[in-house]
């Protein structure tokens, strides 16, 4: 009699069972693991939203976090409302973990709060000696202080003005200043590996940029087919310098070869491997490579500058580094554009530069020592007065490019939802990346995401991206309107296709009612 009765309910408990996993025989179908195809997993996780439209914003959610590819993955999500900070969904929300380029929020907003939008670089050409008829009697000083839009039509715009003041030999030598901020160019957790690409590149109170992106210590090599196969493929560096040496081990092949062409800097030297393989019809390589040393670089090119426009060197005149003396005249100057305009290529393109630079201005700017320490110091302070607990983070760089800062997506979704009352939080917002919105300086690197409506034109969110690690955080409106903020967080992932979990997420967002 025990025994039947214990049948009975056993029947009764699978027969319930049965029932409670029928609704989610299609879903679970839907999660496939993190070896497939990337367009696959694209289509599952668009499954688990049509699936769940019925369902309330924690379900929706929780389904996609489901996804097999997230096996082992260290995730944290935070969703608030735009306008009161309440928190409207929280998966370990709490967890610590590495924002990637999400950092650049932190950075960007603590500028805009500490130096302003308006905020300009400034470089200047100064001389410690007198003009004596056509001769510069004493050395001539290359100042800068920072900006990274300097590029080489200034350098000879600057030329072009003392040209203009009658000066045409210089007995002196040509010194560069680079004392704005400290002589530490590389920041403390950037890996060796990522130093000779334009990601890493080095910090130097003078620098320049190659072209109107703005990468500063960078320059741009070009690697196009010769005429006839056998020969050297052709090599250009932009700006034309001879700070920077090319080994060229490349060969032009005959027309419908394969092309493979690597253009990699030597650790520690300004020597440029370009070598490989370029067929005669083949379409041309193009990298930026970061320089050794940029303040070298932005002098010879100033000096190439000055040869240009008829300005000599006499007497035994050389190129140094040194700090201008305090009594120094300036010839001529020029500042930058505003950073609020800076920012549409720091935020959207995720220029990993200008968030070091902006962390050594604004500590050179409120604590007189341009160094990252100091930055470092002022982004937590501000981050601080704006509600973050500076007990459970850690900030060690300006970029995002460390893989040891460390903070939480509710703290992080809490800092969006309080800057959004202060007067520059309307520049700020629009240097974000759009979801799907052509064009790199307005979709920025969401431009091939999330390309189909509630999220395109809905989404506006800043990318963060580094090995095992994605993260997407900003602001979307809900389909009936509401104002939302959120923080998504994925650490330790090693699937193909984390940015679709995102894109997911926010596009939910976007066309859920509440």
């Amino acid at each position: 009699m025990i025994v039947k009765d214990y049948g009975k309910k056993l029947f009764l408990l699978l027969l319930l069972a049965i029932v409670l996993v029928m609704p989610f025989a299609e879903q679970d179908q839907s999660i496939v693991s993190a070896s497939q195809d990337t367009a696959e997993k694209s289509d599952q996780i668009e499954t688990i939203k049509t699936n769940s439209e019925d369902q309330d914003l924690e379900d929706k959610l929780d389904a996609i976090l489901e996804h097999d590819s997230l096996d082992g993955t260290s995730v944290s999500v935070s969703v608030r409302n735009a306008e009161s900070g309440e928190i409207l969904y929280d998966y370990n929300g709490d967890l610590r973990l590495h924002p990637a380029s999400n950092m650049k929020i932190l950075t960007g907003a603590a500028a805009m709060e500490t130096l302003g939008p308006d905020y300009q670089f400034t470089t200047e050409v100064l001389t410690d000696g007198q003009v004596n008829g056509k001769v510069l009697q004493g050395d001539l000083y290359l100042k800068g202080k920072g900006d990274p839009t300097l590029m080489k039509e200034d350098l000879d715009q600057f030329a072009a003005q003392l040209k203009e003041e009658g000066i045409t030999n210089i007995k002196g030598d040509l010194i560069g200043d680079d004392s704005w901020y400290d002589d530490v160019r590389l920041s403390q957790d950037l890996n060796w590996s990522d130093e000779p690409y334009y990601t890493g590149a080095q910090v130097s109170a003078l620098s320049l940029s190659p072209n109107n992106d703005y990468d500063a210590g960078t320059v741009i090599v070009d690697v196009y087919p010769s005429d006839e196969a056998g020969n050297e493929a052709d090599v250009t560096v932009t700006p034309a310098t001879d700070y920077v040496t090319i080994i060229n081990n490349t060969e032009t092949v005959a027309a419908g070869e394969s092309k493979d062409i690597s253009i990699q800097r030597q650790h520690g030297s300004n020597e440029i491997v370009v070598e490989g393989t370029i067929p005669v019809d083949g379409t041309r390589s193009r990298s930026w490579v970061s320089v050794w040393e940029p303040t070298g670089y932005a002098l010879d090119v100033f000096k190439k500058s000055l040869g240009e426009h008829g300005l000599k060197f006499i007497g035994n005149s050389g190129v140094k580094t040194g700090v201008t003396p305090e009594n120094a005249t300036v010839l001529a100057s020029r500042d930058s554009m505003p950073i609020e305009e800076l920012y549409t290529r720091f935020m959207k393109l995720s220029n990993n530069g200008h968030g070091e630079i902006l962390t050594k201005e604004m500590a050179k700017m409120v604590n007189g020592e341009g160094s990252w320490d100091e930055g470092l110091d002022v982004i937590e302070d501000v981050a601080e007065n704006y509600g973050i607990d500076n007990n459970t983070i850690l900030f060690r760089d300006g970029s995002g490019m460390s893989h040891k800062n460390m903070i939480p997506s509710n703290e992080l979704s809490k800092f969006l939802t309080a800057i959004k009352d202060e007067d520059w939080f309307p520049a700020f917002e629009d240097s974000l990346p759009v979801a799907g919105e052509p064009g790199r300086f307005v979709g920025g690197t969401l431009r091939y995401r999330m390309t189909e409506e509630p999220a395109q034109g809905n989404v506006v969110a800043k990318t963060g991206s580094l090995t095992g690690v994605s993260t997407l955080s900003g602001y979307v409106a809900s389909h009936d309107g509401k104002e939302l903020v959120f923080s998504i967080m994925l650490n330790n992932y090693l699937g193909r296709s984390d940015t679709k979990i995102e894109d997911s997420i926010a596009a939910t967002l976007a066309g859920h009612e509440f």
